[in-house]
């Protein structure tokens, strides 16, 4: 993840306003315990307006930009992107007038609790350096205000805490030196390991921390495997579906919408699922209540850079193929730019998963909970098939495997809808 922002611990130095507030991470939505910073829109010592953005974070559900309460001056910023920030946890302190500050959350800077002057020199102005700075010294556990800068200002780089860390015998490694850079060093280390690794055969590991969506997907998951699942497999033949495909397309009277196949799928199922609506629930496992879902909020999964995401598209039942087509397309573009709603993420009643846009004849999938059913559909392709009189034909055939919540639903009735999903697709003209 980039990081846009040039940081600075002396941004107070210069302040004329007359209180510091802490700014916390707010409650972006309901069971949300921690985000992950993905990016600042400000750096220390910035004018701020009210509700001017701040940063983004990236909650179990959706991106999010946190804006400013106060008008100020950003006054210290405490965490860089990547950070897990806890909800309620202070991302910044901004100086603001007395005036826009509560009393309970003002703290001026002559009350605060100062032990000595050389443990607030990075708060005071007596050090400069960035947040990754500042935690490069507390990894190698050294005192930041100890460490003689040699940037502008005298301004603590990477170099100079690479050669306070040898000089106290810290860093045992002999190559850093006082005008090493972080970055060269570790590509010296870097390529040392690969070269060892290629002449003793063993190759080091690499710990990727789960963040974002694929974060939440191990939380689910782990949830759902817990579930009593069964899965119904069918083939549909989807030669209707191409030709339906094809006239849409010659019949686009709108620029710029693309048709495919998924609308149509999606419209469908919206109608099996008016007649079997038990496959469009939710289970309370506390109650042992079953929740039949009145709007159809059929949930698409989509594979991001950021990972795995189910948005869903509202009330299907209500909208035509084309309006379905359009806010699929709008969804996916959100996916692709990470900004995607907590109410374009919540809500859902049943999901879709594509395998066959990527590859694959069938999936085995595992239901979003709490809802009780998901459906993976493999891709399409051009079969021999066996007519009641024996002749061979060459067909469009589709591989759907329904992952199904078994304290809920029962094999009969995932066949049964199934059997009505299937009719629509293969005789399009009954939608």
């Amino acid at each position: 993840m980039e990081n846009i922002c040039k940081f600075s611990s002396n941004a107070v130095a210069d302040l004329h306003t007359n209180g510091i507030v802490d700014v916390p991470l707010a409650q972006t939505g309901e069971g949300i315990a921690e985000c992950e910073l993905l990016k600042w829109f400000i750096q220390e010592g910035d004018e701020v307006e009210e509700f001017q953005p701040l940063c983004e974070v990236q909650s179990d559900k959706a991106t999010i930009e946190i804006t400013s309460r106060y008008k100020g001056r950003v006054a210290q910023v405490l965490h860089v992107p990547g950070s897990i920030v806890k909800v309620g946890e202070t991302l910044l302190k901004m100086a603001v007038e007395d005036t826009q500050v509560p009393l309970v959350t003002l703290s001026n800077l002559e009350n605060e609790k100062q032990p000595d002057t050389k443990s607030n020199k990075d708060f005071t102005g007596g050090v400069l350096s960035t947040p990754a700075i500042r935690n490069l010294a507390k990894e190698h556990g050294i005192n930041i205000n100890d460490v003689q800068g040699s940037g502008k200002d005298g301004r603590v780089l990477k170099e100079d805490v690479l050669k306070y860390a040898t000089q106290e015998g810290i860093i045992k490694d002999t190559l850093v030196t006082a005008t090493a850079d972080l970055g060269q060093l570790l590509h010296r280390e870097k390529s040392s390991l690969l070269e060892s690794a290629q002449v003793s055969g063993h190759y080091e590991d690499t710990i990727v921390p789960l963040r974002g969506f694929q974060r939440t997907m191990a939380k689910t998951m782990s949830m759902a495997a817990k579930v009593p699942h069964f899965h119904y497999v069918e083939e549909i033949d989807c030669d209707a579906l191409a030709e339906l495909k094809v006239s849409f397309q010659t019949n686009n009277l709108e620029p710029g919408i693309k048709f495919t196949f998924l609308p149509v799928l999606i419209k469908s199922l919206s109608m099996a699922l008016s007649k079997y609506p038990m496959m469009n629930s939710c289970f309370n496992e506390e109650s042992v209540e079953v929740i039949l879902r009145g709007s159809h909020n059929i949930g698409i999964a989509m594979a991001t850079p950021n990972g795995l995401v189910v948005p869903n598209i509202k009330n299907v039942q209500s909208l035509s193929i084309l309006e379905i087509t359009k806010e699929l397309s709008r969804l996916q573009q959100l996916s692709l730019d990470n900004k995607l709603s907590p109410a374009d993420i919540s809500g859902g009643t049943i999901t879709l998963s594509n395998i066959g846009a990527i590859g694959g004849k069938f999936g085995a999938p595992i239901v979003n909970l709490p809802e009780v059913a998901i459906i993976a559909m493999g891709r399409i392709q051009k079969l021999p098939r066996v007519a009641d009189d024996g002749d061979v034909y060459s067909a469009s055939i589709m591989t759907v495997n329904i992952g199904a919540d078994h304290r809920v639903l029962d094999g009969a009735t995932v066949a049964r809808f199934c059997n009505e999903w299937k009719r629509f697709i293969e005789k399009p003209e009954l939608l």
